[in-house]
């Protein structure tokens, strides 16, 4: 199996399973990451999630190169509008997403870190966006998600030189949010999964959608962004839950009504 979900409580895992070709994606990869997400999509008992690869040499390395070599120009076509609308699945799962990058994330590595949420990133990894040193340019959102998140005269910096990032580097500019023993990652990860689930999964959904859009827009229709997504809660069991959990001094238990 290429992906792997497993759950652990309110989350859910998903695994690049390519070990022996540094995660790399191939199309049966992308097909069957794109099925995950959709389990993901569809299961309520998953409050986070967690993606990452599987041994401690890559995250993902972006495309297989071998597959790639021997593609017709119709082919690519079809591989980028697959890798493109699979990260974008991700990026839109009404859930927080953490990416776990505990080795090299090189080229579409980078970018479904980047259709992540939040990113906690391994002393031991790198991370770039490489393709125009291969004649070609990030396809699959890099272009787009890498200067929103870190500002578009850094983005071009990092697009067009081609070079890899070390870890302090991207803590600096805001590529990661956290930078963490290459031991501690999946702990780390699995904590602020578990920290984020403890909340209301509605609530959460909503907050994520509000943030998104809300960017996109400018302040006066993403504070209307906003207070569409408010009311939206107001009807909801998890709201009283929390009022009655925050009079009754005790932990809130949220069910997603």
């Amino acid at each position: 199996m290429t992906v792997t979900l497993r759950k652990e409580g309110f989350v859910g895992v998903l695994t690049l399973e390519r070990p022996d070709v540094f995660n790399c994606l191939n199309l049966d990869t992308l097909v069957t990451l794109r099925g995950r997400i959709a389990d993901i999509a569809l299961d309520r008992d998953i409050r986070a999630v967690i993606v990452t690869g599987s041994g401690d040499k890559a995250f993902c390395t972006g495309a297989d190169l071998k597959e790639r070599r021997n593609m017709s120009p119709q082919q690519v076509q079809v591989y980028i509008r697959t890798i493109r609308d699979t990260f974008t699945e991700l990026e839109k799962l009404p859930k927080p997403v953490i990416a776990a990058i505990n080795g090299l994330a090189l080229g579409g590595g980078t970018e479904l870190a980047l259709a992540c949420d939040l990113r906690i990133m391994s002393e031991n990894a790198q991370m770039g966006l490489t393709e125009t040193a291969l004649g070609i340019i990030p396809g699959a959102g890099g272009t787009q998600r890498l200067p929103r998140l870190v500002g578009k005269g850094i983005a071009k910096e990092l697009i067009f030189s081609a070079r890899r990032v070390l870890p302090d580097e991207a803590w600096r500019i805001g590529l990661v949010n956290r930078v963490v023993a290459a031991e501690k990652l999946m702990e780390n990860a699995y904590e602020l999964a578990e920290e984020i689930a403890a909340n209301a999964p509605l609530a959460l959904a909503q907050a994520k959608f509000a943030i998104d859009c809300g960017l996109e827009v400018d302040l006066a229709s993403g504070l209307q962004v906003e207070s569409n997504a408010y009311q939206l809660l107001i009807p909801t069991k998890d709201r009283l839950e929390g009022l009655e959990a925050f009079q009754q001094k005790r932990k809130p238990a949220y069910r997603g009504e």
